[in-house]
């Protein structure tokens, strides 16, 4: 289990990155099948003549993943990741067989007039095994401090 970040922990240009995750066909279909029935998440003839030339995940199941391997250690915010906002942009398509890790960097940090919190701005990209990025996502996190944790015991 890795040690959880408060908000003192955090510095600006922090990079994190998270295991990793291998996306199946399976999993491509599934997803689709549940939350984004299109024809080039589900079937390979009609996914070899969309604009992705082959069978590609969701990008709100590349969001996912992403989510998954955050809070598999890829970011270990003490309370949890709390987002705030989120600005997403998906780069190339994630495709069966991909391996996927997110790294992960500390952009901004904003403590609270409390002294209890702040918001830390990440941005995360998610990239494949060779590097390329799929998805990057821009997030104003909501970050507890250490003071608050040790104030409130």
């Amino acid at each position: 289990m890795t040690k959880p970040l408060y908000l003192d922990d955090l510095k600006i240009g922090l990079q994190l990155e998270s295991p990793t995750f291998t996306v199946t066909e399976g999993d491509v279909r599934r997803f689709a099948l549940e939350f984004d029935p299109q024809p080039f998440h589900l079937d390979e003839s009609e996914a070899m003549r969309s604009i992705f030339g082959g069978l590609a995940a969701s990008g709100w199941h590349t969001a996912a993943i992403t989510m998954r391997l955050l809070t598999s250690g890829g970011l270990p915010l003490a309370g949890g990741i709390i987002g705030m906002s989120v600005q997403i942009t998906w780069l190339k398509p994630v495709r069966p067989g991909d391996v996927l890790r997110v790294v992960s960097t500390v952009q901004d940090i904003k403590r609270s007039k409390s002294k209890r919190q702040g918001v830390a701005t990440v941005m995360s990209e998610t990239q494949d095994k060779f590097g390329g990025v799929a998805q990057r996502l821009l997030s104003k996190l909501l970050v507890t401090a250490r003071e608050a944790e040790t104030s409130s015991n």
